[in-house]
């Protein structure tokens, strides 16, 4: 394979699963072959390979003898994510925690000012930068995790995150001042190491995210 087929690959597949996560392409909707080489400028076989791929990750189902679709979306399937979420995250930044060093803290401050400046915009109403709000919010909990030292733990939870993320962006959930204040929180718990503030706030974050995207489900 070529460079610049891996680099088509690579594209098409994050254009794809983006449009999964954001709601472009509808939960539930048929994902054929022609439609989508129309829409991506990619080959048949490239899309077969990123299709299968985002197969194995979940955001795309492939019942026998249908083709492949967008997963539809229910409360009970939102409500394992986000317990899994729980699981997988809060073992990381224990981790992350204890073997977090001063390059770590700088990145983990520096992240939490990004996205605490962009959640001050949506709060006041600017949604038109919603892909930038989800991706420094992802940054920080990145951040927050970064240094537990598991590839697999961090892979793990990025797919984690974005099955997670597909349901918020489905309703637009924001939490305003409350979720400000979760992460100011997990910020400060981390930085002073204290691992079982970090986690219990972690948890209440996406407990209090589930709780409010199902309100609005």
């Amino acid at each position: 394979m070529t460079k610049t087929t891996e680099t088509v690959g690579a594209n098409t597949y994050q254009r794809i699963k983006r449009d999964i996560i954001f709601g472009t392409l509808k939960p539930g909707s048929k994902l054929k072959l022609e439609t989508l080489k129309s829409n991506y400028s990619a080959s048949h076989s490239t899309l077969r390979e990123t299709l299968n791929r985002l197969t194995s990750e979940g955001f795309v189902e492939a019942p026998e003898q249908r083709g492949f679709l967008v997963p539809p979306v229910s409360q009970k399937d939102l409500k394992e994510i986000a317990e899994l979420r729980i699981i997988l995250e809060s073992t990381a930044l224990e981790r992350s925690i204890k073997n977090g060093d001063t390059e770590w803290e700088g990145n983990l401050v520096a992240a939490h000012h990004k996205l605490h400046l962009i959640e001050k915009k949506i709060q006041e109403g600017d949604y038109t930068q919603k892909e930038a709000w989800k991706r420094y919010d992802w940054e920080f909990h990145l951040a927050l995790i970064q240094a537990c030292g598991s590839k697999n733990l961090l892979a793990l939870h990025e797919i984690l995150y974005d099955k997670y993320l597909r349901y918020q962006m489905l309703v637009l959930a924001n939490r305003g001042e409350e979720a400000i204040a979760e992460h100011k929180e997990m910020l400060n718990a981390a930085i002073a190491r204290d691992a079982s503030a970090a986690t219990e706030a972690l948890k209440r974050h996406i407990e209090k995210g589930l709780e409010h995207t199902l309100e609005a489900f």
